[in-house]
């Protein structure tokens, strides 16, 4: 398929083949991206309606033979896992400046995913379950931060002016593959076999991995290189402290579990706990890095600001696949104008969103931007925070009308993940040019990773509301969405507010 999309290229010498006017390996990059997005995405659209599958949470007339969990814990595990899934791309990256290579890192995801997902597809409950979520969170923490570095090695540095589209196309292929999956792997998993889905997923993942392997000959040489290959001692030291923690944890819950006292919340609260600690704690080293300069310092201090509002941002985003999905598959009607549809299909609706708005936005802001009337960052980032919050009032009518049982309609939700999906064209965009613009050159190629943490935390926090062994937060509740509507909107208005002395902070970032 990735020989049928290219072409030859005017700018190239001979008979030289591109993609679309780009280096070809940005063909197997995209290829690899799409059907790996493919993967995920199609077993997060499954995630939730299987948790609650045979529970009180699942929807009348709901296929049975899922895990039969309520709301509260689906919404724990759901938030856990895609807290680790960002919070590991920052080892992830590690691993290929300092180990493996971003190429030999990409190939070990790929594999890693593909594993995970065919655990998932075996039967037995619980424990296959668990684990081949572990393996596919560990395995996108590895690709994650390596695939977009590779898809830079294929340009002739930042200013090469092939990048910027480069990198739109890479991404067109990201919102292709999660359109797709839900539509195939929600159907085929919700309608007909659970592990049937789950194994559509790793067969999505051996054609990501196929076309990665067969394309690697178009990639640059640098993703074969490690970029700071660890020394010896350095390389015995990380071995040696990671069988120690790996030895202790392993001793632990083997004492817990033997003595009869593990429960999920042995291993959800941990992961929790970590998920909060690890983002605070790398912003308070770099904060406190006395190294940097007065002025790295104090862009540091305007990108925190920026940080806690993305990680409310994201605390209620990513509900969409838990809380919101919760509530399409038991309180919404499954079906519209006479067409029966399963509940996993909620999750194609924002990639549609994504693929049909981003073009108008870029055309907005390059209109505005023209006329000298372009909303700065801050701005941008306060209209996100708003309109988050304004998706969770909106929440509020569909919550109301299902109060005493009535099926509402499928478009109160389409109302919610469209408002969302305007809302994080808004401000995920500038959060991640904010953090490449703002980052202190010592920590430059770390700052990318650390945006993700604003991921793990928010999703952290709706996790630590909605364990019922800690606040127990009815997170479907009208007064907790209430609650968090209006948080959101207040920190946007914080942010607005702030914003001169922000923009102090920010230096000459604009």
């Amino acid at each position: 398929m990735a020989s049928s999309l290219t072409k030859d290229s005017a700018s190239t010498t001979g008979s030289e083949k591109t993609f679309f006017g780009h280096p070809r390996g940005l063909a197997t990059l995209f290829m690899t991206e799409m059907w790996e997005r493919f993967s995920y995405y199609g077993m997060k659209a499954l995630l939730t309606v299987y948790l609650l599958s045979g529970g009180p949470g699942a929807g009348e007339g709901s296929m049975g033979g899922g895990l039969a969990m309520d709301v509260a814990t689906t919404t724990v595990i759901v938030s856990v896992y895609s807290a680790m899934v960002y919070l590991l791309a920052m080892p992830g990256g590690w691993l290929g400046d300092r180990v493996w290579g971003p190429r030999k890192t990409v190939a070990i995801a790929a594999v890693t995913i593909m594993a995970g997902h065919i655990t998932l597809a075996l039967p037995g409950g619980q424990a296959p379950f668990f684990a081949g979520l572990a393996l596919v969170a560990a395995g996108s923490g590895l690709l994650k931060a390596n695939i977009s570095t590779m898809v830079g090695h294929l340009y002739d540095g930042p200013d090469d002016p092939r990048r910027d589209g480069g990198f739109t196309i890479f991404y067109m292929g990201i919102n292709a593959g999660a359109f797709f999956a839900p539509l195939a792997i929600g159907t085929v998993g919700q309608e007909v076999n659970w592990h049937l889905g789950f194994s559509m997923a790793a067969v999505g993942m051996a054609i990501g991995l196929a076309a990665f392997l067969m394309g690697t000959r178009n990639l640059s040489p640098k993703s074969n290189v490690v970029p700071k290959p660890l020394a010896a001692e350095e390389r015995t030291s990380f071995l040696r402290k990671g069988l120690i923690w790996v030895a202790i944890a392993t001793a632990f819950y083997a004492v817990v579990g033997f003595t009869g006292h593990f429960t999920l919340n042995w291993a959800m609260i941990p992961l929790t706990v970590i998920g909060l600690v690890v983002p605070a704690a790398v912003l308070l080293r770099i904060k406190r890095d006395k190294d940097l300069s007065a002025t790295d310092q104090s862009k540091m201090t305007g990108y925190i600001w920026f940080f806690v509002a993305a990680a409310v941002f994201w605390m209620i985003y990513d509900q969409g696949a838990s809380t919101v999905q919760a509530f399409g598959e038991g309180k919404a009607s499954h079906s519209m104008l006479g067409f029966d549809f399963p509940t996993s299909w909620y999750q194609s609706l924002n990639p549609l969103f994504v693929m049909a708005a981003a073009p108008v936005f870029a055309f907005i802001w390059m209109w505005l931007n023209r006329q000298g009337k372009e909303p700065s960052s801050i701005v941008k980032f306060t209209m996100g925070l708003v309109l988050i919050g304004v998706s969770f009032f909106f929440f509020l009518i569909p919550l109301g009308m299902a109060a005493n049982g009535t099926a509402v309609s499928p478009l109160w939700l389409v109302g919610i993940y469209f408002i969302q999906t305007v809302g994080e064209l808004c401000l995920s965009p500038v959060g991640l040019s904010v953090t490449t613009k703002m980052a202190p050159a010592k920590y430059a190629s770390q700052m990318m990773g650390v945006w993700f943490l604003a991921v793990t935390a928010g999703d952290s926090i709706t996790s630590l509301l909605s364990n019922p062994a800690i606040f127990g937060v009815d997170l479907n509740g009208t007064g907790a969405v209430a609650i968090e509507a209006t948080l959101a909107v207040l920190a946007g208005v914080a942010v607005f507010m702030y914003r001169k002395k922000v923009k102090e902070h920010m230096g000459s970032v604009r």
